[in-house]
């Protein structure tokens, strides 16, 4: 896996600062520096592009991507590394699956090293569109939580849905068991597909965002008795369909309030990503907990893991 995009200068200056003592003695022509984190190599090249590479290497340019977002409210695409521009665009421009009733899924949580996953299926009808257009309903990651916050309740009043939460100490089972993202986010995406197909809803289509190639995804169900098999798969499926769009604002919504909850049982603020106050927020809590409270409340096989058991 690859990924590259530009990080801002302020952003920049913090990714020297973190790769310090992850330094190749090597540098590529052109690069200020590359990193060894694990099984990812990172380069920092001096235009402002960084390339993150191995298979882990959208856990690491999460945490970038968070803290563009968090610093300078950059909202890059981690697919395509683009930088989406996301504050005069229409909300009624042309949209692939408008013209029919789609089902369509989407999840949170896969970047964030405290709290679940949610992934929620949603059935949007032809005669919702303009319900959804007056509420400026996108992708959750082009819009804020507090906007998030006050939508989601309408949506989920009027719009059919169905979630699934994975909590952390199953979501470490499945690593135990060397089980991948991709096959858990199959997994989930199946059960809440399969729990509105089941509703007898008069869908035409249903829709995923492509995380990984069809056949893969098939492959990843092929012990699982019952799936949902007549799925499109779209790149960018939440700009293309508003089903994929409700999923992705419910799913949020719904991480956020989980988010909540979390930090109100351990008595202090829970941070989103995985950067680097997760850590320091986790060190703490094993201190206080011991560290069997990162089972509970983290996934434990992001790199965050090792560098809090390295934190005194």
């Amino acid at each position: 896996m690859t990924i590259v995009f530009k990080v801002s200068d302020n952003v920049k200056e913090k990714m020297i600062k973190y790769y310090n003592d992850l330094r190749r003695d090597k540098t590529p022509p052109y690069a200020v520096f590359q990193a060894m984190e694990a099984d990812t190599i990172i380069t920092l090249y001096e235009s402002g592009k960084v390339m993150f590479q191995g298979i882990s290497a959208d856990i690491d340019a999460n945490i970038w991507i968070d803290l563009e977002r968090k610093l300078n409210n950059r909202i890059i695409d981690i697919k395509d590394g683009k930088e989406k521009k996301n504050s005069k665009e229409k909300t009624n421009k042309y949209r692939k699956f408008d013209n029919y009733n789609t089902i369509g899924s989407d999840e949170v949580g896969t970047g964030d090293y405290f709290g679940p996953i949610v992934v929620t299926a949603t059935f949007v009808s032809k005669e919702n569109i303009s319900f959804l257009d007056e509420l400026k309903v996108t992708d959750s990651k082009k819009i804020t939580d507090d906007v998030i916050k006050k939508i989601a309740p309408k949506i989920m009043e009027k719009i059919p849905y169905s979630s699934y939460i994975l909590n952390n100490p199953d979501y470490n089972k499945f690593h135990k068991q060397n089980i991948n993202m991709n096959k858990i986010k199959a997994i989930l995406h199946n059960k809440v597909l399969l729990n509105m197909v089941n509703k007898n809803l008069p869908y035409e289509k249903i829709v995923v965002d492509q995380f990984t190639p069809p056949k893969n995804y098939y492959g990843y169900l092929s012990d699982v008795k019952d799936k949902v098999i007549n799925i499109t798969f779209t790149p960018k499926a939440e700009e293309q369909c508003l089903s994929v769009a409700c999923a992705s604002i419910i799913s949020r919504y719904i991480f956020l309030k989980t988010m909540h909850d979390i930090s109100n049982e351990l008595g202090t603020y829970i941070p989103k990503g995985a950067g680097a106050i997760v850590e320091e927020v986790g060190a703490e809590l094993v201190k206080e907990h011991g560290f069997e409270i990162l089972n509970k409340y983290a996934k434990l096989n992001f790199k965050n893991t090792e560098k809090i058991k390295s934190m005194k």
